[in-house]
């Protein structure tokens, strides 16, 4: 599309996606951000909010067409599937830690357990996935 895998490495350290290797690089990020920062200050008329999200949309599309042609070896690819799987885990202990302290503190005093079915769904989703993935790989390796 408009930026260049090349300009841009994968962030390791401080979340997903991408970010600038190089001058081009932090060049698109400037004239692509640009747009959104002015125009998110202009008066608000009809056409600013359409404009703002055209310009997102395409910038996004971008942005994801970038990190899937970001070239990674072997190795980064073990690294970022073992940090994924941490992750993963420790989301799911305090979610579950968090399920397990409403309903003991709801019992407590004398309340019905009510927990939040998102997280509920949250965790019963994960544990689906683990399951598939788990069959799947069994089954094809």
């Amino acid at each position: 599309m408009i930026g260049k895998k090349e300009w841009f490495k994968r962030r390791k350290y401080s979340g997903w996606g991408v970010v600038p290797a190089t001058w081009q690089g932090w060049a698109y990020t400037a004239v692509m951000v640009s747009p959104l920062v002015a125009l998110s200050f202009m008066q608000v008329n009809e056409a600013v909010p359409a404009v703002l999200v055209v310009w997102f949309l395409i910038f996004a599309a971008d942005m994801v067409d970038i990190m899937i042609h970001v070239p990674r070896d072997e190795r980064e690819k073990q690294h970022e599937a073992i940090a994924e799987r941490n992750a993963l885990w420790v989301m799911i202990v305090i979610l579950a830690c968090g399920v397990a302290f409403e309903v003991a503190r709801n019992t407590a005093q004398g309340k019905t357990a009510l927990v939040d079915p998102v997280i509920i769904i949250a965790l019963l989703g994960a544990l689906v996935a683990k399951a598939i993935t788990n069959w799947y790989l069994d089954r094809n390796n």
